[in-house]
């Protein structure tokens, strides 16, 4: 499976890590949360919608909302530092 992960990463896969709010019929009225991460491709996420369609064939929960994050939408590498000082003069 690791080996799998990292063809994925080197074809353009990235770290999708995905927040399923739900309600169990059990208790309709309580949301819980379910947090899963998987490498995916970003946009259309095909491991994603894979798992969801599981989840909604399986699984005796309705979906709420889904919150995703994956590394191609937000890195650390587009922060770029400049040679240059904002400084403000503090008022008294």
């Amino acid at each position: 499976m690791q080996h799998d992960d990292f063809r994925k990463q080197l074809s353009g896969g990235g770290l999708l890590t995905a927040e399923i709010i739900y309600y169990r019929p059990d208790f309709p009225k309580l949301l819980q949360s379910f947090v899963w991460q998987t490498v995916d491709m970003a946009p259309k996420f095909p491991r994603l919608a894979q798992f969801l369609d599981h989840w909604r064939r399986e699984i005796e929960a309705v979906i709420h909302s889904i919150n995703i994050a994956h590394n191609d939408m937000l890195r650390p590498a587009q922060v770029r530092w400049v040679d240059e000082e904002l400084k403000i003069q503090k008022l008294n």
